[in-house]
């Protein structure tokens, strides 16, 4: 008798699977040759999976599985951070080089409008951003190509020298970080802080001017704005200034949001 309902109940779990399976098939998660030659994993990955998705359900139901999930996201953002931290190096080796260049040469103004000119292209132009960041293109490609943009847009020697360098040395990928650093060092010897501030929107004369102002008492210095409009804040601002972040984006509250229900849940 027992065997008759334990069969039952394997047969009924099996369609279950089944069914579930056919599901996750149908929307291409996984391919069909990983549910029949490896049905004992395909249960383990519907679970992962599952759990992953449930979050909250996941640490009470699959606890060992959700950590090494979560182990998993933590190295991912681990490699994606420690990129960025190289890249970061790179470009401050670079603007250290020119910022010292352009003092005893072109001077201080020159580079700063050199700065501007190359912080306008990076954000207008799509196909500029392809060049520098796509591994197609060659060290020649990329260098004949910046060395007429150099020229069309008037920059400087120094900063025409240097962006021919980074192409023949194919770190071109790391001109928004340079700018960035390059504006610091500016700001440093105005004796300015530089102020990266992202909004949802854009901002109005007033506004620019109340935010200036507030950004002025905090850090008791001159402040100079650079502003940019990214559309995924959906609401409010991002304001850094410095190792400082101030972050009153919807987006970030909404995400906030989230990790607090996947924690109850």
């Amino acid at each position: 008798m027992e065997s008759a309902r334990s069969g039952h109940t394997f047969r009924t779990c099996n369609a279950a699977f089944g069914r579930t399976w056919t599901k996750w098939l149908e929307c291409g998660e996984i391919c069909v040759a990983a549910r029949v030659a490896y049905p004992v994993a395909a249960r383990k990955f519907l679970c992962y999976t599952t759990a992953d998705l449930l979050a909250g359900r996941a640490r009470r139901h699959w606890p060992i599985a959700s950590a090494t999930w979560r182990k998993r996201q933590a190295w991912e953002r681990g490699q994606v951070s420690e990129s960025a931290s190289i890249s970061s190096g790179i470009a401050a080796r670079y603007a250290t080089a020119v910022f010292e260049l352009a003092i005893d040469g072109d001077g201080l103004d020159r580079l700063e409008r050199d700065v501007d000119a190359l912080d306008a292209v990076i954000s207008e132009s799509e196909d500029f951003r392809r060049l520098i960041r796509s591994p197609i293109y060659s060290r020649d490609d990329q260098g004949n190509a910046v060395a007429a943009i150099a020229a069309c847009m008037d920059l400087s020697g120094t900063m025409a020298n240097a962006l021919g360098l980074m192409a023949s040395r194919r770190r071109l990928f790391v001109l928004p970080q340079l700018v960035i650093a390059l504006r610091r060092l500016i700001a440093d010897e105005k004796g300015e802080v530089t102020a990266e501030v992202r909004t949802a929107t854009i901002l109005t004369d007033e506004q620019r001017t109340r935010l200036a102002a507030a950004l002025k008492a905090s850090v008791r210095k001159e402040v100079k704005m650079n502003v940019a409009v990214d559309d995924s804040l959906i609401g409010g601002l991002v304001v850094r200034v410095g190792s400082k972040m101030i972050d009153t984006s919807i987006a970030s509250r909404l995400a906030a949001l989230q990790n607090t229900m996947n924690e109850v849940g």
